[in-house]
């Protein structure tokens, strides 16, 4: 491999929570957990070959590289400037979000391998063209808008390919605390289970959470952050995936929290909470686990964290 032909790149990506009750597949937040990556890419050589190390979170997955949710983002980015994939391309990979736990390990990836290549062959992709095919790609906005772009963010899907993305304001003393089980559910499973379609009356109903939502996170109200987080879209059939999700929440509200709810599709349980009982709260929700002789890592999101960054390195 020649020095000259070489190409580098190197990204870091925040978790993220999504849905919160009623923002079903559409709000989210960045959470202050992230995935590292870094490429070194080349036309050198007869032969393709990409390869992978992965380490933290990421240690135990074994699947190709060729598979890979990073590798898909790196040609996603590349087949949206008609650029070709070169020839070899090593990755190295560390993560400290936990995985299928519902706090975005899968859109991580997926962004961190579209900007490696738009920063390490200089594609020149900017933040929203990022956001828009990844989007794309999951199906979904609500992880991809803040693990782009950082804090509270509403992502809509308009016509097509096209996307949009709009900062939401998340009030100074309210807290996520997160119950993160020694239990995996896959997103495919969770999607699995939802149902085909709605009665009028709840379709109704959903509308006026996720409006309770984006004001409750704004202003603190604990009444209509109650009623958002009781969600009826999504939570009622992905619930019997994770036995034990009512205690938790029990345990939760019991402790202070407004409400909690599953952090995307789980396994992770969320509260949304004052933060000045979050501590307590986490405490309530592993120790409501733990009875349940089940081992849960507790994480407290109290503070904006911002959106993936890179560099060519």
């Amino acid at each position: 491999m020649s020095r000259d032909a070489t190409m580098k790149g190197r990204v870091r990506v925040p978790a993220s929570t999504s849905n919160l009750g009623g923002g079903f597949d559409c709000v989210g937040v960045a959470v202050d957990r992230w995935l590292t990556a870094s490429v070194v890419a080349s036309e050198d050589g007869d032969a393709r070959r990409v390869t992978m190390n992965r380490s933290g979170a990421l240690a135990n997955l074994d699947g190709p590289p060729e598979r890979d949710l990073l590798h898909i983002g790196f040609t996603l980015a590349c087949e949206t400037r008609r650029r070709p994939v070169p020839k070899l391309v090593d990755y190295d990979v560390s993560s400290t979000i936990p995985v299928a736990r519902g706090l975005g390990s899968s859109s991580a990836a997926l962004i961190a391998g579209a900007m490696l290549a738009s920063e390490s062959l200089g594609l020149d992709l900017d933040r929203d063209e990022i956001a828009a095919l990844c989007a794309h790609e999951e199906g979904h906005a609500d992880n991809i808008g803040p693990a782009v772009f950082g804090g509270a963010v509403l992502g809509v899907r308009l016509k097509g390919r096209k996307y949009a993305f709009s900062s939401l304001d998340l009030h100074p003393e309210i807290a996520l605390v997160f119950a993160v089980p020694e239990l995996e559910i896959a997103t495919a499973t969770a999607r699995a289970v939802l149902p085909a379609s709605l009665p009028y009356a709840t379709a109704v109903m959903a509308i006026a959470k996720a409006a309770a939502l984006v004001q409750g996170l704004r202003t603190r109200d604990g009444a209509l952050l109650a009623y958002a987080l009781d969600d009826v879209l999504h939570v009622p059939y992905r619930r019997e995936l994770l036995p034990g999700y009512d205690s938790v929440v029990a345990a939760a509200v019991g402790a202070g929290a407004f409400g909690a709810t599953l952090s995307g599709s789980g396994s992770a349980i969320v509260a949304v909470a004052p933060i000045d009982t979050a501590s307590q709260i986490g405490s309530a929700m592993q120790r409501r686990w733990s009875e349940m002789s089940k081992g849960a890592e507790v994480i407290i999101g109290a503070n904006p964290v911002g959106g993936a960054t890179s560099n060519v390195t």
